[in-house]
């Protein structure tokens, strides 16, 4: 179990990584959104190439980022009727869902959308619109949101079993982290105790 827990630390800080790189492609897909309709309007023209590559650039911070979500605990969950049970019940309800849904699901996407970027990387595919790019770089992020993802699957599939078996705190608690305001409140008391001893 520990070196399963060495693997989970690893594609935790992995995906740790990868999700605070993503954050660049949004700037980029907005700075590139704006780029575009300042020159369409000022200039009365456009390329698809411009539209095309935020469709990229969000497409690839969708699909590299969920591993990211899924480790910060973000996905999608209906909690309705788990939240009422036990923490135990909760984590074996997390157990099943990783092995009989999230991996089988991540494996069906692997064994088809490697095959699929394959043929379009040897192709060299082009978008069919005019002035489009390249389709290979967005075919490519399938496979590689889809491996970081069933990579954090796993991770967190050991971390529930560790958690079952008492060797680590619960991993689904969520540290409390302030608030913009709680953190002003703070350095606010700070500095009137400074000013109160001066």
């Amino acid at each position: 179990m520990r070196a399963l827990l060495r693997f989970s630390r690893a594609v935790d800080s992995l995906n740790a990584f990868v999700g605070r790189w993503v954050l660049w492609l949004i700037l980029a897909s907005t700075v590139i959104s704006g780029i575009n309709a300042i020159v369409r309007k000022a200039f009365n023209t456009s390329s698809n190439a411009y539209l095309e590559v935020q469709w990229y650039l969000f497409a690839a911070a969708f699909l590299l980022a969920s591993g990211y979500t899924l480790l910060q605990g973000e996905h999608v969950r209906i909690d309705v009727l788990a939240s009422r049970l036990s923490k135990r019940k909760q984590i074996w309800i997390d157990i099943i869902g990783f092995t009989l849904f999230l991996t089988p699901m991540c494996l069906v996407v692997l064994y088809f959308g490697i095959p699929f970027f394959l043929q379009g990387f040897h192709s060299g595919e082009m978008s069919s619109n005019a002035g489009g790019l390249i389709r290979w770089p967005v075919y490519l992020m399938m496979p590689v949101g889809f491996t970081l993802l069933l990579l954090q699957g796993l991770s967190e599939l050991v971390k529930r079993i560790a958690f079952l078996q008492g060797l680590i705190p619960d991993p689904t608690a969520k540290a409390a982290a302030k608030s913009a305001e709680e953190e002003l409140a703070e350095e606010i008391r700070r500095l009137a105790e400074r000013d109160s001893k001066a």
